[in-house]
Parts: C-alpha cells; sequence; structure tokens
C-alpha cells in the first residue's frame, strides 16, 4: 500500500482529503506543520507528499528545500497546495510551476486524485 504524507495548517483539507486517499486505497499520514511534516518524512517515508505552500512557521516551499536536501527524502514527489493561485488563472486548477506540481485550492479531488495515481505509477517503474 502507498504511503501518502498530507501537510496542511487547515484541519478540514487534512481529514477530507485524508479520508478521500484512504478510501482511495492508500495509507494516509497527516501533519498541520511544516516541522512535523519533516519528523514523519523522515522515519515513514512516504511514497508522496501533499504540501500546503503558506503554512505558519516552516512555509511548503522551504519543506520542500529541506527535503530535497536529505539523502533519505530527496527523491519524494511533492505536489503543492495553494489558496494563493486563483482558479480563474490562465494555467487552470493544476499546472506545473518550476517543474512543480501546484493545485489551487479549492481543487477538484478527482484530478488530484489522477496526479497521484500518474506519479505513484511513474515512481513505481523508475
Amino acid at each position: 500500500m502507498k504511503k501518502i504524507l498530507i501537510v496542511d495548517d487547515e484541519s478540514d483539507i487534512l481529514l477530507t482529503l485524508g479520508k478521500r486517499l484512504t478510501v482511495a486505497g492508500y495509507s494516509v499520514l497527516t501533519a498541520d506543520n511544516g516541522h512535523d511534516a519533516m519528523s514523519l518524512a523522515k522515519s515513514n517515508h512516504p511514497d508522496l507528499i501533499i504540501l500546503d505552500i503558506v503554512m505558519p512557521g516552516m512555509e511548503g516551499d522551504e519543506v520542500a528545500g529541506k527535503l530535497k536536501e536529505n539523502p533519505q527524502t530527496k527523491n519524494i514527489p511533492v505536489i503543492f497546495l495553494t489558496a494563493i493561485l486563483s482558479k480563474s488563472e490562465e494555467l487552470g486548477n493544476n499546472h506545473t510551476v518550476a517543474d512543480n506540481i501546484v493545485f489551487a485550492k479549492p481543487f477538484e479531488a478527482e484530478e488530484l486524485l489522477t496526479e497521484i495515481k500518474t506519479l505513484l505509477c511513474g515512481a513505481a517503474t523508475a
């Protein structure tokens, strides 16, 4: 069973997305801040991290940078979530920014699940 770490300071996102991923057959870990995310990533080695960009304390881009510097976690794919980007932007609801997959909140759960499956299938064959 593939393991996904969800990191978001919004408890409703953690709960809703966590349930959705569990029903889809994934093992889910959650953290509501960057420091806990770092610990969980190092100790549990998730197959994928879904990471909010804007959080109090350590923001998502800083967490991602630190994960990429660590040999234990550098190859874990990351999907970013953010409320900063707007659905009305020309790029649409999900897109790539500097080689990172970014989903604007609110996002379509089915689109996120499709992206997760794509990333995890690609990781399995790599």
